[in-house]
């Protein structure tokens, strides 16, 4: 009894270094395909990305990840690149997780992917929209679900949930090497029709600072 009792002891306290050692592992190694936050931007291969085109001027357009320095930058030195998958490598189009998305890449002036952004396309079909707050859910089980700190915001004057739900989450955490945040959003305006409603994810990827 004696002896099974200490095993059961240090069952449960070897438990808790188990479960985070798994969580630990289970962190991606890249962020998007072959995308890590935190790489030189001279790392990415071209293969693979199509309609690279700076997010501050849609105009202007990239032949190659290496035309980066072409985009104009923020008030933080950061240049916006905007990129989709190629249909040759990706037959469904530029998806994540089965949801249609718009991409964006950050670079700083070092040459480094400073952050990565995943929105939910919003002209996606009605059929797929209405289920891009899942995307979210996705996104924190890629990451494991611990270790999320979630906030959830209240509605503000005359906003309705859809089908009796209302969402809109803000939920962020710290893995090796970068910070992530997670916001999603599920609800239907004053001035919208039963047929319209926002229902979206954003999902932002940014470079620790320390």
């Amino acid at each position: 009894m004696r002896r099974s009792t200490c095993a059961a002891i240090f069952t449960a306290l070897l438990l808790p270094f188990v479960v985070h050692a798994a969580s630990a592992q289970a962190v991606p190694a890249y962020d998007l395909r072959d995308i890590t936050v935190g790489m030189p931007v001279g790392d990415l291969p071209d293969a693979g990305y199509v309609n690279l085109t700076c997010a501050k001027d849609p105009e202007r357009k990239l032949s190659a990840w290496s035309g980066w320095r072409d985009c104009p930058a923020d008030a933080q030195a950061m240049r916006a690149v905007r990129f989709d998958f190629d249909p040759e490598t990706s037959q469904d189009g530029t998806k994540v997780a089965g949801h249609p998305v718009l991409l964006t890449a950050l670079v700083d002036d070092k040459g480094t992917v400073t952050g990565l952004t995943i929105e939910t396309d919003p002209k996606a079909r009605l059929y797929i929209r209405k289920k891009a707050f899942l995307l979210g859910n996705q996104v924190k089980s890629r990451y494991g679900a611990e270790g999320w700190d979630c906030k959830e915001l209240q509605p503000t004057a005359g906003e309705q949930p859809v089908g009796g739900v209302f969402l809109r989450e803000v939920c962020s955490k710290a893995v090796p090497g970068r910070t992530l945040t997670v916001e999603r959003e599920l609800f239907r305006k004053p001035d919208q029709d039963a047929k319209s409603f926002v229902d979206q994810t954003l999902v932002r990827i940014t470079k620790a600072t320390n």
